[in-house]
């Protein structure tokens, strides 16, 4: 599997990673104080190819992930859920840890926001509650599950919302994930 866009990771074990997976270049950001030099070299490489941010499921890749989407637009992005960046030795986690067909399988649903186009069937804080994603016990377990589903990362409830605009995750997608969450904790 060959990738056109660059990807942005964050160190060179998740640069060997991606490569032991696919065929792809990679920038590294070496760590979340992300430096100018570095986003002019994403944005580059935004105007000739296109870039995907791929970092870990952790704060300092969601830090990295906004620091990004805040200085280059258009940006896609892949995301892989917490339980399968975990070491086998289950001290550490990140894309280096993932296994080959992971890693595919997240370059292959991969999103881009639109921030220009509104989505017209919107996705209230109040469907986010009846479907106890936020304001409930297991919202947290319920959000990371979620993400995986979708393929947009785990959230917390603020960004959960931020997020399901931001990819045009329309009401039905987003019904048909709750609703496989549902029926997955029904059979739990």
């Amino acid at each position: 599997m060959q990738i056109k866009e660059i990807i942005v990771v964050e160190g060179k074990d998740d640069t060997t990673a991606i490569q032991r997976a696919v065929q792809a270049d990679t920038i590294e950001t070496n760590g979340s104080a992300i430096s100018a030099e570095t986003l002019k070299r994403i944005q580059h490489a935004q105007e000739k190819r296109g870039v995907i941010v791929f970092t870990d499921p952790d704060y300092p890749g969601r830090r990295i992930r906004a620091i990004i989407e805040e200085h280059v637009q258009g940006v896609k992005h892949a995301f892989l859920p917490k339980a399968k960046t975990i070491a086998k030795n289950g001290k550490g986690l990140g894309i280096e840890h993932a296994a080959d067909k992971d890693i595919r399988e997240a370059l292959q649903h991969v999103y881009t926001p639109n921030y220009e186009v509104p989505n017209q069937d919107d996705i209230t804080l109040e469907d986010l509650m009846t479907a106890r994603l936020i304001g409930h016990a297991q919202a947290k377990q319920r959000r990371e599950r979620l993400g995986d589903i979708l393929n947009i990362g785990a959230t917390n409830g603020k960004q959960l919302h931020k997020r399901l605009k931001m990819f045009q995750i329309t009401e039905q997608q987003f019904g048909a994930a709750v609703a496989q969450l549902d029926q997955e904790e029904d059979h739990a």
